[in-house]
């Protein structure tokens, strides 16, 4: 393309990016319905199993979408690279279209039984899936139409789809919330979401099909270059292989957790940790996504001048330096009194390390009776930070709370349930007294808590900005959709998107609030050390 054309954009080109911007919108909206509902899911398809082991459940069937996320990279990059970009995400976000709308009629566990959760956790997968040859094409799709100097400009707004959705599902859920009771809302409410989203499918389907192929796969098809086998020369040739490993663990893995901590993780942490209640939080977090929005297109835009590569090295410097004293931050300014709390009434628990389980029970069958994790369980429920003291072995654990000190007990000796009641009692008493509550609007700091997740969301734009652009530019055309889809998405299926689920099992094993933060710290380091190595900038390579 000329550059005198580079300069001001199309109307062909301003379709592209609207009809691809708005169809993934539309997806992330479908796929982060669940996340956001995670809570409301685990009782009404989970409650075959105990409270703490329906909530993991609810997570991991939330991470099983993720999980799946490469395999569905693999066949529909392989269809993008055979058959086009077009028809490959038609056909991606009617799958993902028809398993949301689909959620909002499920029977729950109460009508059919275990039925529900099973047909429940082969929709994720199927949302998994699709979504899995989604962002491929339409990062692709957009660059191929871009001229050369506009390509980060015009890719970054495709980085905004996932916020804006995540923003989009939070806004619906939040309208509905607030059109009922809580009761209401819990008991039907929370399927409205899910049930709108075929309107939302309808408008994404109309749109998406008066779009035309891409001019460069359309041009390799009438020469006859196409590749015949793009799963082979992709990962079969070294490479190419070497390109996959290079962007996975030098760009995708660190950018992925980085996303996950700003936009998914703090909402997590506000409402689960610092006892936010939940409608303010979806505010608070809503504020600071729609005030670091434009920053993607700024960073996507900045890349085009400077680079791709400096712009996500420093957004990941930025978190591993950042972190803890952010959501250290969070907790001063949300919630003042667990503050204070933890350091005027710190809470031990003191028990025999041999008798204390790492409890992480996927699947509710294991039964976790001994003192100490009767405590720990009783905590982690409840949210309240704990330290541990090693104590002689064969002693019965003990909670202290200041100077109040309560004994545990062995659940095996506590058939009728009786001493698990007095004891949950007396815990949630003097946890109350000492100061452990949820976060009471009067004393939250409110435009600093949205600064704290502006800054947060900041560091998403960085990373997330300019990598479509990057990944693009990485590969080559013939094979350009599976080799980028695959890195793009176990980076942010399996990296990213485990990680409120591991962050909440280390945060349950230590009772330190912040402790869960050195799983994305851990893989932000990794990215970082490997891609200032290993990473090729990519910005005036030609498609």
């Amino acid at each position: 393309m000329e550059e005198g054309a580079a300069q001001r954009m199309t109307t062909e080109e301003r379709r592209v990016i609207f009809a691809s911007s708005l169809g993934t919108v539309f997806e992330w909206y479908d796929f982060y319905l669940y996340g956001s509902l995670a809570a409301i899911i685990s009782v009404q398809f989970f409650s075959g199993v105990n409270p703490t082991a329906g909530f993991i459940f609810a997570l991991l069937a939330f991470a099983a979408g993720f999980a799946v996320r490469p395999f569905g990279a693999v066949v529909f990059g392989r269809l993008g690279d055979l058959v086009g970009r077009k028809y490959t995400f038609l056909v991606t976000i009617l799958i993902m279209g028809l398993s949301t709308f689909i959620v909002g009629l499920l029977p729950n566990y109460a009508a059919i039984g275990f039925a529900a959760p099973a047909i429940l956790i082969v929709l994720r997968l199927a949302q998994g899936l699709a979504l899995g040859g989604e962002y491929g094409g339409a990062a692709i799709y957009v660059a191929e139409h871009a001229p050369k100097r506009k390509r980060g400009a015009y890719t970054a707004w495709i980085q905004t789809t996932a916020t804006l959705g995540l923003f989009l599902s939070l806004l619906v859920i939040l309208g509905c919330r607030l059109m009922m009771d809580k009761e209401s809302f819990e008991d039907w409410g929370w399927r409205i979401p899910f049930l709108l989203s075929i309107v939302l499918l309808g408008i994404s389907v109309w749109i998406r099909l008066k779009l035309n192929e891409s001019p460069l796969f359309q041009k390799m098809k009438e020469e006859g270059t196409l590749s015949k086998a793009p799963l082979k020369e992709s990962f079969g040739e070294w490479r190419n292989m070497k390109l996959v490993l290079i962007a996975l663990f030098g760009l995708t893995a660190g950018q992925a957790v980085i996303w996950y901590t700003g936009q998914f993780y703090s909402l997590f942490f506000l409402t689960q940790v610092l006892k936010v209640d939940g409608q303010t939080a979806s505010l608070l977090v809503g504020a600071a996504l729609l005030l670091g929005v434009p920053f993607f297109v700024v960073f996507g835009a900045l890349s085009d001048r400077i680079g791709r590569k400096p712009i996500i090295m420093a957004g990941c410097l930025l978190a591993i330096l950042t972190y803890f004293p952010i959501f250290s931050a969070l907790t001063h300014y949300a919630n003042p009194q667990l503050e204070a709390a933890q350091t005027y009434s710190p809470v031990v628990v003191i028990a025999d390390p041999a008798e204390c389980s790492f409890q992480f029970n996927p699947v509710g069958t294991a039964a976790f009776t001994s003192s100490c994790d009767v405590a720990k369980s009783a905590l982690a429920q409840r949210g309240i930070p704990y330290s541990n003291i090693a104590a002689e072995p064969g002693t019965v654990a003990e909670v202290r709370i200041g100077e109040v000190v309560l004994a545990s007990f062995n659940a095996e000796e506590d058939a009728d349930g009786a001493r698990r009641e007095r004891f949950n009692a007396a815990l949630r008493h003097a946890v109350e007294e000492a100061g452990y509550l949820h976060a009471h609007p009067d004393t939250i700091n409110y435009p600093m808590v949205v600064l704290l997740l502006f800054v947060l969301v900041l560091y998403v734009t960085m990373v997330y900005g300019p990598i479509a652009a990057m990944l693009v530019e990485l590969f080559p055309t013939r094979i350009r959709y599976t080799s980028l889809s695959l890195p793009y998405h176990i980076g942010n299926g399996w990296f990213g998107g485990f990680l409120p689920t591991v962050s909440f099992a280390i945060v349950a094993a230590t009772g330190n609030l912040y402790s869960g933060l050195w799983y994305p710290i851990a893989i932000a380091a990794m990215t970082f050390i490997i891609g200032i190595l290993f990473v090729p900038e990519t910005k005036d390579r030609e498609l």
